[in-house]
């Protein structure tokens, strides 16, 4: 178990103590962050024995993993956020002990939102001058806000989805499936978040002051907002899904039409050159030498004729020359190749990993630099 503590003094200086602290002269506030590591719930409530905190509380937070929520025990309340970690969308516990002038955070692991805080507490005199709810409120503010900022890259990620959608790029259903599992972790915590900052900020409790609850106030609106780009996020992911199907569908267009009017075109070709090939002496034309300039002059105003028709539907453009061969060449060729970029899709999907690709941006780590 590893702890560390912060004392917010009279003259509004924050002062670092390595020491356990049992009593101090008139603090604004004392802030212990405990990371618990491998001690057991009766090792942290020895440590923490001169707070008298409940139990059951206690244990809660060692010893168990919960959603964010709020147990208000009357002389002190259990506050529990969940922020992210940077470089990765992964979420990480705090357990937060409130009471009149004590704040005890217990988490299992490195907490950024905390160390960030932490920092920037010692040597900002506004954050140091507050109450012990207002600092909770700073810290579920910088939780919040890393929320906000993770969930606003994923606009620009789904901007970069989209382009490959609406080519029918086959990486587009592994990147949408990578971060539509990373939005579905974050959704399991950012409304519980959301309605944790909605009690406190309309609570009745004396640990909560007016300052505090305007303050958890603005937090909630941050969290609001983290719950509404969560939704514009999913959205946008359903419409690129769309977009991706109506392009692949597009692709099967074309090909579906070159094969149908190569088929087409072929179709009474090879009628005819079956009907000339049987086996019988009686075949009209067998003994004519211009019989056969005769059937292909025919098989070519046929050809003629079917091409006609399929312009003048508009299923294809009138080309001129060069450029009818080769469209008619590219299209037979996609369409010969089908069969293997099918194939190709499938085993590339089934490889892909479960996480976006592309890193998150590494988030600021100062709790009061408006980028965040």
């Amino acid at each position: 178990m590893n702890a560390r503590i912060l004392v917010s003094q009279p003259d509004g200086t924050v002062a670092l103590e390595e020491e356990r602290i049992v009593s101090v002269p008139r603090p604004r506030w004392t802030w212990i962050d405990i990371e618990v590591g491998g001690s057991s719930s009766e090792e942290v409530a020895s440590y923490l024995d001169f707070l008298s905190l409940d139990p059951l509380g206690l244990r809660d937070a060692v010893d168990e993993s919960d959603l964010p929520k709020v147990d208000d025990f009357g002389s002190q309340m259990l506050i529990v956020l969940h922020g992210l970690r940077i470089g990765e969308v992964q979420t990480y516990e705090i357990d937060c002990f409130l009471t009149n002038d004590t704040l005890v955070t217990i988490r299992h692991e490195a907490a950024p939102a905390i160390d960030a805080l932490w920092s920037e507490v010692q040597t900002n005199a506004a954050l140091a001058s507050g109450t012990v709810d207002v600092l909770a409120g700073h810290l579920a503010d910088v939780v919040a806000r890393r929320l906000l900022a993770v969930l606003e890259q994923f606009d620009d990620k789904v901007d970069g989805l989209i382009e490959l959608a609406l080519t029918a790029d086959v990486r587009t259903i592994g990147e949408i499936t990578a971060i539509r599992s990373d939005l579905s972790a974050l959704r399991r915590i950012v409304h519980p978040q959301r309605e944790v900052f909605d009690l406190l900020r309309s609570s009745s409790s004396a640990l909560i002051t007016a300052e505090g609850r305007r303050r958890f106030s603005d937090v909630f609106d941050v969290a609001d907002r983290a719950a509404t780009e969560l939704i514009i996020a999913r959205g946008f992911l359903a419409e690129t899904l769309d977009a991706y199907r109506g392009a692949e569908a597009r692709k099967a267009t074309d090909v579906t039409k070159v094969l149908t009017i190569y088929a087409a075109i072929m179709l009474p070709l090879s009628l005819i050159t079956g009907f000339f090939g049987m086996n019988f002496v009686s075949m009209p034309g067998l003994d004519v030498e211009w019989g056969w300039i005769v059937v292909v002059v025919v098989m070519i105003v046929i050809a003629a004729l079917s091409l006609g028709v399929f312009i003048a539907a508009d299923w294809i453009r009138r080309p001129s020359g060069r450029a009818a061969g080769a469209t008619l060449g590219r299209g037979l060729i996609e369409a010969a190749w089908t069969p293997a970029h099918v194939t190709g899709a499938v085993l590339e999907i089934s490889t892909m990993p479960l996480r976006a690709s592309s890193p998150a941006r590494r988030l600021p780590d100062d709790p009061r630099d408006p980028q965040r």
